[in-house]
């Protein structure tokens, strides 16, 4: 079984993405990984290619900002990373800059890829989420954050990358899935609050106009990490390709999980996803073929 890692980066120093962390987290499971490296303000492209020569092949890519209405142009370069996967690969996995698979789920990932090999009616394979918000110690648990997505995929003929990057397609149609048990671990919200609002900046530039961004990010030197709805305190393990980065934590933040930002419908349908485990209304950027896949294994 052949696997192949794809993702995208651009400025990875200067918005302070774990892009290596990332790329290091899936890469034993690799057997190579394409990395589209977008024209950069730093030392991105040589931070990419320290971390594995032998495995890791570099795009050079020049991100068209005219896409930038609902972040297409994220989409774009990750199907320019795709198509540069090699043509004998039986899975791709798909991970992006602020992402990292904890290490405890790698051998499952491969027994379920393994599993599904030959079987043509699985085009993807699902992971659970956890997002992190604030710093290292607080999850977000409401409905705003999504609980999976596809990030392993069958490269099939006419599979692309949809809307902002976030999953993907079969000639505009959702992909056919199963459920694995592993979780992605989603840093994106955890920065220094400097950079954190250095990156919503840029960040919401590819989807918005400058009227959009004058009135909702304007000018701030700081992100107000305190304006959010509902957390829960993380009680699990980091992935150990995360440990020194955690340590060199140089900023605090502090929340009170017991306390909830909701409206009044908000407040409902969070009660009864805590109830019952269902998520009324859930968007689902998939088709669901069956339950998920087992595995003894600590649970988070």
């Amino acid at each position: 079984m052949k696997v192949t890692g794809f993702t995208i980066i651009r400025n990875a120093v200067k918005y302070d993405y774990p892009v290596v962390e990332s790329i290091r987290s899936i890469l034993p499971i690799c057997d190579e990984f394409i990395v589209a490296v977008g024209e950069s303000e730093d030392e991105t492209r040589e931070l990419v290619a320290s971390i594995a020569p032998d495995k890791i092949k570099i795009i050079d890519t020049k991100w068209d900002l005219s896409l930038r209405t609902g972040g297409r142009v994220l989409a774009d370069e990750t199907n320019k990373a795709l198509e540069a996967i090699s043509p004998d690969t039986d899975w791709a996995f798909y991970i992006q800059a602020d992402e990292v698979m904890h290490e405890q789920w790698l051998p499952h990932l491969v027994e379920v890829m393994e599993r599904y090999k030959d079987d043509p009616k699985i085009e993807g394979l699902l992971v659970n989420y956890l997002h992190f918000y604030g710093s290292y110690d607080y999850i977000g648990d409401s409905r705003r954050w999504y609980r999976k997505e596809i990030r392993i995929v069958r490269p099939n003929p006419g599979l692309t990358s949809y809307r902002d990057a976030q999953g993907f397609r079969i000639n505009d149609r959702k992909l056919n899935v199963k459920e694995t048990d592993a979780y992605m671990h989603h840093y994106g919200w955890v920065k220094p609050p400097e950079k954190q609002q250095e990156k919503q900046k840029n960040f919401h530039k590819l989807w918005h106009d400058d009227t959009w961004m004058e009135k909702n990010i304007g000018d701030r030197s700081s992100f107000d990490y305190g304006n959010i709805d509902s957390l829960s305190l993380f009680k699990g393990t980091h992935p150990k390709e995360m440990i020194e980065r955690i340590k060199k934590i140089n900023w605090v933040f502090k929340f009170d999980p017991t306390k909830k930002n909701f409206g009044l419908k908000a407040a409902l349908l969070h009660f009864i996803e805590k109830q019952t485990g269902w998520r009324p209304g859930e968007y689902k950027n998939y088709h669901l073929l069956s339950s998920k896949t087992t595995v003894t294994s600590t649970k988070y």
